[in-house]
């Protein structure tokens, strides 16, 4: 694999409240604002960068302030970013808001303009040639279901492996129509929910819910709970370890996604890329940000040191 990863997805405006004390529903609580860029695909792609890889990223933005810082910091992760500028539209963000743990209580995602990046976008010539160029793709749900479909098109005519991010269980139903065309597929159990049309009994049930998709690999985790991972006939689960000084749980199971495909792309297996996922997500929330900015290829080996074997299903 000697192309860059091209990245197709969110890029945008991450805004997060922190709830300093216990969280009063319905009132005022003290608490303190953070901003950074961020988004699913924007996400991957820094962690994914500061490993080491060479990474391309395509993405739809405002010509705003918005769209600038984002521009920036995509530069100084040392992304090649090809961004399409809408430029009397406004940047898309996420606001959300963090109880003092710094898990989720309730997030607004205004993400109106990725609707405007349509199937069209793939037939101009730069975007081909960025297709052309790519050893591997990654996207993420946030554009329509047309546009992720049109996407899985192309990358199976051009017989190049795409990996996507779920985003969240309404969005990651764009997927629906592209599962089968998925090299493999990053989401939560509630993700995985809204796919399989129930919740699994037990964790090592969701490969066998997820196949009768038409999806053929993934990973499903469950916060601090067990992770399970699949792909072809070989299914591990894997029981996180315990994680002190959580900061924020925001890009998460972004840098899962990282991780594993970083592994993936080392030729490494199925089990040794989820210890590697798992352990980019460890260093991520223990940042005040949403991707690590001292993650690099070093400390990632050093702290999948202290993740366990995952237990080999079959």
């Amino acid at each position: 694999m000697t192309g860059p990863i091209l990245v197709f997805g969110g890029a945008h405006i991450d805004r997060r409240g922190r709830v300093d004390g216990t969280t009063v529903m319905g009132a005022s609580n003290p608490g303190r604002w953070f901003e950074e860029p961020g988004g699913g695909g924007f996400n991957a792609a820094r962690t994914l960068s500061r490993l080491g890889h060479s990474v391309r990223l395509i993405a739809p933005r405002g010509g705003d302030a918005a769209g600038d810082a984002v521009s920036l910091a995509a530069e100084a992760a040392g992304i090649d970013d090809r961004p399409v500028i809408f430029l009397d539209r406004a940047t898309p963000s996420y606001t959300a808001v963090l109880d003092a743990s710094g898990d989720l209580v309730v997030a607004i995602a205004d993400m109106d303009l990725y609707r405007l990046f349509t199937p069209r976008r793939f037939r101009v010539r730069a975007v081909r040639q960025s297709l052309d160029e790519a050893s591997m793709v990654l996207c993420d749900a946030n554009y329509s279901a047309e546009t992720l479909m049109a996407l899985a098109e192309a990358t199976t005519a051009r017989k190049l492996p795409l990996a996507a991010i779920a985003i969240s269980p309404a969005k990651v139903e764009r997927l629906r129509p592209a599962l089968d065309r998925l090299w493999f597929l990053f989401m939560n159990a509630a993700e995985a929910e809204a796919l399989a049309g129930s919740r699994a009994q037990t964790v090592e049930d969701w490969p066998g819910l997820l196949r009768k998709t038409g999806l053929q690999a993934g990973v499903v985790t469950s916060g601090g709970r067990a992770a399970i991972a699949f792909q072809g006939d070989h299914v591990v689960r894997l029981v996180p370890p315990p994680i002190e000084g959580v900061e924020d749980v925001t890009g998460a199971g972004d840098a899962m996604a990282a991780g594993m495909l970083s592994a993936f792309r080392q030729g490494l297996t199925l089990a040794e890329a989820l210890r590697m996922g798992t352990a980019s997500a460890a260093l991520t929330i223990q940042s005040n940000n949403a991707t690590a900015e001292n993650m690099t290829a070093d400390l990632l080996k050093t702290t999948m040191a202290l993740v366990p074997q995952p237990e080999i299903l079959s």
